[in-house]
Parts: structure tokens; C-alpha cells; sequence
């Protein structure tokens, strides 16, 4: 019931939103520290590896309410739509530490933070010294950075279904694998290499074959025999194809998977939790569309990482900005923004929003790959699945 109740807590957190919007998160600062903020002056670039959605939190909120208490300090976006180049972008990265020179970009939001940029040494450790506010995240989110990612925000994928069509909503991965083909051309998911809610579904089918051992060692390294063993959750998947939507057209991206549940094209799909609510509250997927959470294994969840390049240059200001995201004022702006799950404590939220999310605990949602195991993992999903029988 924890699980219903996270889920409960979500939605709950937007009528919350409506009603606090007028009211401001007054801010711990001093008039000392307030009159310094105005003074700072810098230029920040974030490079995003994922959806617009991500762009649109930086662009229209985190960006404008750090300006608020930093005026003189410009932040901009840099994106790669669904980390499509994210092999080069690591690549470039290595380049520039090692030649000692400043990427082009300052702050990095990426699944890869956490994976590549941990392994290879690109990445500065994120630190109290450095980060004051890191003290309000939980020691084993903060941990799941690989000593340099910086947790910002956190959601989950559910189990999407519209609720005129589907009355009983399947429970478990069996029962769904079992709706797929009872309703030929009622589910979607994006290819895994496109965005997170796809991943996880196919992740999802795969952890169904392995072990508890095997599982876990995926999530923290490479492993040859574990990966060997996804073989036949590759078979299953593969099998799903005539059931699918048009018999095995897998949308590109997170986006284009909720564009089809809100027109309905099909009933049922897996979307991240701030995607979906953001979506519905802007009225582009229906409130007859509802959601839900599977078990045996449910789909996963995690924390989202910042990191901040070794050779980037005017880093102070750089985490004059990481530290106001993981502030009240910057958390508050994700919980509202994109219902993302905040990571600070929640003793140090607004009491109305802390009571919504008290039972969203991010430290024991059930994580995904490990950063580099994902990358094989969508490589040979594109290999064996599509249009195979």
C-alpha cells in the first residue's frame, strides 16, 4: 500500500500547488547575504541530456526564481534532445579535462552524471564544502551519485491507463504482459534509448528473469553473466511485437507516448510521474486518463543527478546555483513545476506540501541500470526486438 499511497501523495501535491501559488518560500538569507546575491555576477550554461520537459524546469522556473536572488548571474540551456549523442557529449567532455580547458558548459543534467562521467574522472565531487544544502538530501541518494552527481529531483514511472476503456487495470508485470495481448494495438512504449519510461518497462521485463544477485550487481556495474541472462526477456519482449501499438512501431520519446494516450490513439502505457501530472495539468492528457503502479516487479524510480565538469570555469557561481536547486525556494519550484519528488528533508519544506510528499521516501524507490549497462541494455534491445517475431 506504500506505493498507492506515494502515488496518492503525488497528486495530492497539485492541488497543493494551486493553492500556495500566491504565497512565496521565504528565504533563509539574510539582508547581508541578499545584498551580496545582487552584486554576484557570473554566467552559467546547463547542458541537458533529455526531454523538453527538463529544458522547460530550467528555462521557466529554476532559471527565473534563481534570478530572483541573483540578478546579475545569467544562466543558460543547452540541450540534446533525449540524450541522443550522449556517447560524443562524453567524449568531448574527456577531451576538454584533459587539454584542461572549460567544455563550453559549467553544470551537466544527465543520466550519464552518475555512470561514464563517474568512471571516467570527469566530474568534480560533490561535497557540504562545496554544496552547503547536499546536508538535507538523504546519505543514501547522495551516495547513488558515485561521490559526484548531485540529486535534484526524483519521479518514478506508472502504469498510465485510460479509464473509459480500462476498468481493472493490470496489478503486476504478468497481468500486464497479459493485457498486451489480450488488447492488440492498446499499448505503447518508446524505444529505451528515446527516454526513461520506455527504459523502465523494458527494464522491468528483463529484472522478471534474473536473480536478486543478478539485479543488484546491474545497478552498480557492468557484469557479462548477469547481462548474459537478459536473453530471455529479450525473447518476450520480441514476442509482444504483433501486440503493440501497430504491430511493433515503438514511439521516439517520453512526449510522444503521452501525446498518443492524451488522443487516445491508445489505452495504456508507462510515463514518468512528473511528465504525466504536469501534462494533465495543463490539460493536455485527460483527467479521465489515470494512473497506476504494477508490482512483481514495479517499474523503477530514482533520483536525478547534477554534475559539475572538472575544468569548468567560474565555479563558485556554479554552485552559488546548485545550491539554490536544492534549496526550499528551488525544490518548491520542482514540486510545483513538474510534481518531481523533492530530495531535501521534508521537515525543511512547506508544512502543506512536506504532509503531501510524506510518503514519497526517494531513498528506497526501486533504481534503475547502472548508467553504462543501460546503454548495453538499449543497444541490444534495438537489436532484438523490433521487428523481430
Amino acid at each position: 500500500m506504500r506505493i498507492k499511497r506515494v502515488l496518492n501523495a503525488i497528486a495530492g501535491v497539485m492541488a497543493v500547488a494551486a493553492l500556495t501559488t500566491g504565497c512565496g518560500v521565504t528565504s533563509s538569507a539574510g539582508s547581508d547575504e541578499s545584498s551580496s546575491a545582487s552584486t554576484d555576477k557570473g554566467t552559467v550554461t546547463v547542458f541537458i541530456s533529455g526531454d523538453t520537459n527538463v529544458q522547460d524546469l530550467w528555462e521557466k522556473g529554476l532559471i527565473p526564481a534563481f534570478n530572483k536572488q541573483y540578478p546579475n548571474i545569467t544562466v543558460k540551456t543547452e540541450i540534446d534532445l533525449h540524450g541522443e549523442h550522449d556517447q560524443q557529449t562524453v567524449a568531448k567532455l574527456a577531451t576538454s579535462v584533459k587539454a584542461g580547458e572549460d567544455p563550453g558548459y559549467q553544470l551537466v543534467d544527465a543520466g550519464w552524471v552518475t555512470g561514464q562521467g563517474a568512471k571516467a574522472n570527469l566530474l568534480e565531487k560533490a561535497t557540504e564544502s562545496n554544496i552547503s544544502n547536499l546536508s538535507d538530501v538523504p546519505s543514501a541518494t547522495v551516495k547513488a551519485g558515485q561521490k559526484v552527481g548531485i540529486p535534484y529531483r526524483a519521479s518514478s514511472v506508472l502504469l498510465a491507463y485510460d479509464s473509459t476503456k480500462v476498468e481493472n487495470p493490470p496489478k503486476t508485470l504478468k497481468g500486464l504482459l497479459s493485457w498486451i495481448v489480450k488488447h492488440p494495438g492498446q499499448f505503447a512504449y518508446n524505444s529505451p534509448s528515446s527516454g526513461g519510461s520506455g527504459g523502465a518497462f523494458v527494464s522491468t521485463v528483463l529484472d522478471s528473469y534474473l536473480t536478486k544477485e543478478q539485479q543488484s550487481t546491474l545497478r552498480l556495474k557492468k557484469d557479462a553473466t548477469a547481462e548474459a541472462a537478459w536473453k530471455q526477456g529479450f525473447e518476450k519482449l520480441a514476442s509482444l511485437n504483433p501486440y503493440v501499438y501497430q504491430k511493433g512501431v515503438y514511439p521516439n520519446g517520453n512526449t510522444q507516448v503521452l501525446t498518443m494516450l492524451g488522443q487516445g490513439t491508445i489505452e495504456m502505457a508507462p510515463v514518468w510521474s512528473d511528465q504525466f501530472i504536469t501534462a494533465q495539468k495543463s490539460g493536455t492528457i485527460p483527467s479521465t486518463v489515470k494512473y497506476t503502479q504494477i508490482s512483481d516487479p514495479s517499474f523503477t524510480g530514482s533520483a536525478s543527478y547534477l554534475g559539475v565538469p572538472k575544468t569548468a570555469s567560474n565555479k563558485k557561481t556554479v554552485y552559488k546555483l546548485v545550491d539554490f536547486v536544492l534549496s526550499v525556494a528551488g525544490q518548491k519550484v520542482i514540486a510545483d513545476q513538474v510534481s518531481g519528488y523533492p530530495v531535501i528533508s521534508l521537515d525543511k519544506m512547506d508544512k502543506s506540501v512536506a504532509e503531501k510528499f510524506k510518503d514519497a521516501d526517494i531513498s528506497s524507490l526501486r533504481a534503475g541500470y547502472y548508467s553504462e549497462v543501460s546503454s548495453d541494455m538499449n543497444n541490444q534491445w534495438d537489436q532484438l526486438v523490433p521487428g523481430q517475431q
